[in-house]
């Protein structure tokens, strides 16, 4: 099963569609405007609500907490390196490894991928595919996508 993310471009905030494999709109992100830090609101097509992305102030490098149903479920921090962006994950129980700088990378729970991100290039806005193996880690999965974007933005990427 396969997620497709494409920002709006003409936007004022960070604004994103989220369509399934079929093109079918699944999701709808956007973030608030001028808050102080980064906030985003990810909803269903019925416009309910299911997830937040929320910047925690006063860290030296950018770090997110991501919440779902009203419960905070973890969060993901830049680490300082040279080259590569690398984040320390502390969700779900995943961890997540590959070339982020080129956003290619892979989700494990244990020793198992669980899902695949993949950034499309050469689009019109960024466009993100998301690959899952179990369809019950779909919210999860992109409420991650979403958290290492903003951290991406954050730090001037």
């Amino acid at each position: 099963m396969k997620l497709l993310i494409k920002q709006r471009v003409f936007s004022w905030t960070d604004t994103y569609d989220v369509y399934d494999e079929d093109g079918n709109a699944k999701y709808f992100v956007k973030a608030e405007f001028l808050t102080l830090g980064h906030r985003l609101h990810v909803y269903d097509t019925s416009r309910n609500e299911v997830g937040v992305i929320r910047q925690k102030l006063m860290t030296l490098l950018p770090a997110f907490e991501i919440e779902a149903g009203g419960v905070i479920r973890g969060r993901i921090e830049k680490q300082f390196t040279l080259f590569r962006p690398k984040y320390e994950v502390d969700f779900n129980g995943w961890r997540a490894e590959g070339d982020f700088l080129g956003w290619d990378y892979d989700v494990y729970s244990g020793c198992s991928a669980v899902i695949h991100i993949s950034k499309q290039l050469f689009r019109w806005g960024d466009t993100y595919v998301i690959d899952f193996v179990n369809p019950a880690d779909e919210l999860m999965g992109l409420l991650l996508v979403i958290a290492i974007d903003a951290a991406n933005c954050t730090d001037g990427n």
